[in-house]
């Protein structure tokens, strides 16, 4: 029996953020409209390539470069429209005769983790420092984690989700391992706190030691696992949102405001700040000016 064969018109409509997930690619944010990934094609710490979810079309803004889903494969393995197309088909990995350590199941660019440990290095504890994190607050939820990517070696601050992946950052780069997912912190409590990020929930233990107390967490790690974690609230008397003050943030908490009774949005505590973060930076450094003034 002769294999069906993928045609280009039948493969761009193959969902880009699907692919992306499959190659180990996951967003740092997303929207009712697109979804934000720091870029496959290149080194990068602030998410600038941007999936369009009505047009299934990607851009990469640091490039200035977009297209579909074949496009990007090809960008991504360097390979051709149809070793492309055969990926794209069968969900397997391409295997070029030319060129095979670009093959898509390598694991040459993929975050491999070589070992989890207490943070010590120096230039660690100077990013917490920087973010207004303490070592003490940062040992409680976190770990040093070393890793490689592309054959170097790096080091992050790691924390761990629900299936035992890795959000990793550290001064130059914002990444993680697979299998992407939240992390659920549980204190066999029926109230449960929900924060976007790793630095949310180091700056809440900062800001505001005692709502933590006597709470289940849990950070999203990505926006996208919000409709995934929602299925958790019903478990509790009161859900607390800490959600981004941007428009992600609002819109997503007025979702969930309307469609769940024990919802409470938090937001107010860092009224006029992005996120918790932002504001714990701000306060550290007013007491540190008026230190050199004293």
């Amino acid at each position: 029996m002769k294999e069906k064969r993928l045609t280009c018109e039948r493969a761009r409509s193959i969902c880009i953020v699907e692919t992306l997930a499959k190659l180990g690619h996951f967003p740092n944010r997303t929207t009712e409209k697109e979804a934000w990934f720091l870029s496959p094609l290149r080194s990068e710490t602030q998410a600038s390539f941007k999936v369009s979810l009505k047009l299934n079309r990607w851009y990469d803004f640091g490039m200035g470069k977009g297209g579909n889903v074949i496009d990007l494969v090809c960008l991504i393995s360097n390979c051709s429209v149809g070793e492309a197309l055969r990926y794209l088909s069968h969900d397997k990995p391409i295997f070029s005769f030319q060129q095979p350590s670009n093959i898509l199941d390598s694991n040459f660019d993929k975050n491999t983790i070589l070992e989890v440990r207490t943070i010590s290095q120096g230039f660690l504890k100077k990013y917490l420092y920087a973010r207004g994190i303490s070592l003490q607050i940062a040992q409680k939820y976190c770990k040093e984690v070393w890793y490689t990517c592309k054959g170097k070696k790096y080091h992050a601050l790691g924390l761990q989700n629900i299936e035992s992946g890795w959000e990793l950052r550290n001064p130059y780069s914002k990444t993680s391992t697979s299998p992407k997912t939240y992390t659920y912190l549980k204190d066999h409590s029926d109230r449960l706190i929900l924060v976007e990020g790793m630095f949310d929930l180091l700056s809440l233990a900062e800001l505001f030691p005692n709502e933590l107390e006597n709470s289940d967490v849990i950070i999203l790690n990505s926006l996208s696992f919000l409709e995934q974690v929602s299925l958790l609230f019903k478990k509790y008397n009161r859900v607390e949102l800490y959600l981004d003050n941007d428009q992600s943030g609002n819109n997503y908490s007025e979702e969930l405001i309307q469609k769940y009774k024990n919802i409470i949005d938090k937001s107010n505590l860092f009224n006029g700040y992005k996120d918790l973060n932002e504001k714990l930076i701000s306060i550290k450094k007013k007491r540190s000016s008026m230190k050199k003034y004293n």
